[in-house]
């Protein structure tokens, strides 16, 4: 993976189940299921998941960019006026942090969890 780049797509789901059985039989994706509120998915063309909530925010998605640094990046954000709106929180597989640009689009930013860390 590069730093920098988009490497992860997120929709968001008022319903997994459904949501999986759509995509699935439409579309010919496979999940991964993470617990009862979030399904990675695959055989799309760029990786993503599916995060539960109770209505649709915004415009439903959520780019996500990778970068091996997320103190760095995330000091980076800030320096060039963007703002933190989720702070670093750890998932299955890595870490990540979501912030908003000058202009208040919401992108997150990921990591893989090195040894040790949570």
């Amino acid at each position: 993976m590069k730093n920098n780049h988009f490497s992860y797509i997120e929709l968001q789901s008022t319903n997994i189940g459904e949501t999986k059985k759509f995509y699935s039989a439409a579309f010919n994706w496979v999940f991964t299921d993470y617990g009862p509120d979030y399904a990675s998915f695959s055989n799309s063309g760029v990786d993503g998941g599916f995060a539960k909530v109770n209505s649709i925010t915004g415009s439903g998605t959520l780019l996500v960019l990778y970068h091996k640094d997320l103190g760095l990046i995330r000091k980076q954000i800030i320096d060039c006026g963007g703002k933190i709106v989720k702070d670093i929180f750890a998932f299955p597989g890595g870490k990540r942090f979501h912030f908003t640009d000058p202009s208040g689009n919401e992108l997150a930013v990921w990591s893989e969890s090195q040894e040790g860390e949570i």
